[in-house]
């Protein structure tokens, strides 16, 4: 599992990295860029980049559960985490301003899903009851927590 675990260290990096980038240079255009929000901006830019491991072994342990649901009991989680930590390089593209929604529920869905569907051998409908099994929860729980830290970053 280091492998998987690097690769998404390294993805998280560069993401957080350019998403900082991005908010940064937006501040400056807009004139709205202090010292406090260069700092705070990198901070959560290390955080994105240091919990990414964690965060994806999250989605892991979900996708795990609806696939020993609907598929059977073929998966550990070792082999869903390496199949979530390698979709997750489509987040390298989630700072692209009104992209990385689409880019999330891309890696969560679609190769999650051509990932399901070739690795347990599953039919295209089991393959796509399993990701939305998987998806909804992770989905709610990223809207959770992108308006708790909305709230957070306005007080």
């Amino acid at each position: 599992m280091i492998e998987p675990a690097v690769f998404v260290l390294l993805v998280g990096s560069v993401t957080g990295a350019l998403t900082a980038a991005v908010a940064l240079l937006s501040g400056l255009v807009f004139g709205h860029l202090s010292a406090a929000e260069v700092g705070l901006t990198a901070l959560e830019a290390v955080l994105f980049a240091l919990l990414s491991p964690l965060a994806v072994g999250v989605v892991a342990g979900v996708y795990l559960l609806s696939i020993r649901i609907f598929v059977g009991k073929v998966a550990s989680f070792r082999e869903v985490y390496r199949m979530a930590a390698y979709t997750f390089g489509a987040m390298i593209l989630a700072w692209t301003p009104l992209v990385g929604a689409f880019v999330t529920a891309y890696a969560l869905m679609v190769l999650m899903g051509i990932g399901i569907r070739l690795v347990y051998r599953t039919s295209s409908l089991t393959a796509v009851v399993t990701v939305l099994a998987g998806f909804v929860p992770v989905a709610v729980a990223l809207i959770w927590l992108r308006l708790t830290t909305a709230g957070l970053a306005s007080l």
